[in-house]
C-alpha cells in the first residue's frame, strides 16, 4: 500500500466519510476534517507512520490536501 493510499484510508476512518478525496482537494472545505478532527487524524499518522509531529505543526493548512500531507509526513520520515 502506497503511503498517498495509507493517508486516505486513515482520513476516510477519522472522517467516516467512504468517498477518497482528490489529491489536492482541501480536506477542510471538503469536509473531510475539522478542526477537532485534526487533532485525532495527526494522532494516527504518527502511528501508521512512525513520525512525531510537534506541537508547533498542527496548523491546518499543512494538512490541508492529501498532497500536502504526504510531502510533510515524507520530510518527517527523512
Amino acid at each position: 500500500m502506497s503511503n498517498r493510499d495509507r493517508i486516505v484510508e486513515i482520513l476516510k476512518a477519522v472522517s467516516q466519510n467512504p468517498d477518497v478525496p482528490d489529491a489536492n482537494e482541501s480536506l477542510f472545505e471538503g469536509g473531510y476534517l475539522d478542526s477537532f478532527a485534526l487533532p485525532e487524524v495527526i494522532t494516527a499518522f504518527e502511528k501508521e507512520f512512525s513520525v512525531k509531529i510537534p506541537d508547533a505543526d498542527l496548523n491546518p493548512r499543512k494538512f490541508e490536501t492529501v498532497a500536502k500531507i504526504e510531502r510533510y509526513l515524507a520530510a518527517r520520515q527523512a
